[in-house]
């Protein structure tokens, strides 16, 4: 099997900064794509941002300009640098992954377990 383990969320103050880590593990062959969502309660899950393993970038429009995304692909770790922090943002964060595990050819998504991110005005 695969588990992605996160840390970093917590509390923040608006305007300020936390950084998210999730590292995946287990069976994996190869991960394509590793990224970051969040889900609000009583809203769906949306994109925050996703990272290629070449190392192509797609953020959402909430948070350009104010979140990075990385990777350490031989570490099958991928980070979320969070800056300029809004009380909007508030929620649970979500890594996930897209893996290939060994002798099994496809790719399947997995998912953390979520990390709670909440930001005081």
């Amino acid at each position: 099997q695969v588990q992605l383990v996160e840390s970093g969320g917590g509390l923040a103050q608006a305007g300020g900064s936390l950084r998210l880590s999730c590292t995946a593990s287990g069976m994996i062959f190869s991960i394509s794509a590793m990224g970051w969502y969040r889900q609000i309660p009583g809203k769906q899950r949306e994109l925050v941002a996703l990272k290629s393993s070449g190392g192509t970038t797609n953020y959402a429009e909430f948070v350009k300009g104010r979140f990075t995304i990385s990777r350490d692909n031989p570490k099958n770790t991928v980070y979320l640098q969070m800056t300029g922090l809004k009380p909007d943002d508030t929620a649970v964060y979500y890594c996930s992954a897209s893996v290939r595990r060994w002798s099994i050819d496809l790719f399947q998504d997995y998912w953390g377990q979520g990390t709670q991110v909440t930001v005081s005005s």
